[in-house]
């Protein structure tokens, strides 16, 4: 079946490990030094590792690959114990593998197995990806509905960076802002505090093809004239990979554009 993987790139890798211990499933290994995926049927393609390479070399990609195996999985959870237990049942939580999820609590009850409960921390969600936990925030002190509109800072169309030419007008000799596509809905300063007088495009280091992302920046930064590049990521993990993809289009450009990074957090506070 065609479906959602991890795909390692092992030039990338280094063999440093630490994408092993969040991959509760236990879809990788180090093997011969490389981490590598040890069989299709482990991956739930939910992406738990992505975070956790600091040489960026997991991504997300569609390809044909055996179905995954809840059932296979929880073999290797259990071996884990009780914390992979818990890691492994709230990663399903948290991105709503309701299914799944059934059906590893049916598998433990099996085995008599007692499954933990799901704890609620501070925020009102158990822990688990921390991409995709689930989180409620209060208001604000002082906090009123309405007031009046603010302007918008935009000053051009498209935004979406799969979508915009490099050749494009608005880019030439422009500061530019690439923000992660959560950024603007986080941020409530995102207009005055990162917009204002910048060009701006806008991803997914998750679920946007990497690759083709480096590419089209590698374009617009050696064609447009681009003078500064400031990335603003969420905190979570797999954000990060922004930067990443920054980085390389500006060295691939073979252009020394300075760089800066901002950082936002879940509750939309500037880090």
């Amino acid at each position: 079946m065609r479906r959602r993987i991890i795909r390692i790139d092992e030039e990338r890798c280094n063999g440093c490990g630490l994408c092993v211990p969040n991959c509760p499933e236990g879809a990788i290994r180090i093997i011969d030094g490389k981490a590598r995926m040890v069989s299709d049927i482990f991956c739930d393609g939910l992406g738990a590792c992505l975070g956790h390479c600091p040489e960026g070399a997991i991504e997300i990609e569609e390809r044909e690959a055996e179905s995954y195996d809840e059932r296979k999985v929880m073999e290797n959870v259990v071996r884990g114990g009780t914390d992979v237990i818990d890691a492994h049942l709230a990663h399903l939580r948290e991105h709503g593998e309701t299914e799944y999820l059934g059906e590893a609590e049916r598998f433990l009850a099996e085995r008599g197995i007692a499954v933990p409960a799901a704890e609620a921390p501070c925020g009102g969600a158990p822990a688990g990806c921390p991409g995709a936990r689930v989180m409620s925030f209060g208001p604000c002190a002082g906090e009123t509905a309405g007031g009046p509109p603010r302007a918008s800072r935009l000053r051009q169309w498209p935004i979406q960076l799969r979508l915009v030419p490099p050749e494009a007008p608005f880019l030439a000799g422009a500061d530019l802002l690439l923000a992660a596509d959560c950024v603007p809905f986080a941020h409530a300063g995102f207009h005055e505090e990162l917009l204002a007088g910048k060009a701006l495009l806008v991803g997914c280091p998750k679920f946007d093809d990497a690759a083709a992302c480096v590419e089209r920046l590698t374009a617009v930064f050696a064609r447009s004239g681009v003078r500064s590049v400031t990335v603003a990521r969420m905190e979570v993990p797999c954000c990060y990979g922004l930067v990443r993809i920054a980085r390389e289009a500006i060295a691939a450009s073979g252009r020394e554009i300075p760089l800066e990074e901002v950082e936002i957090g879940v509750e939309g506070k500037r880090k």
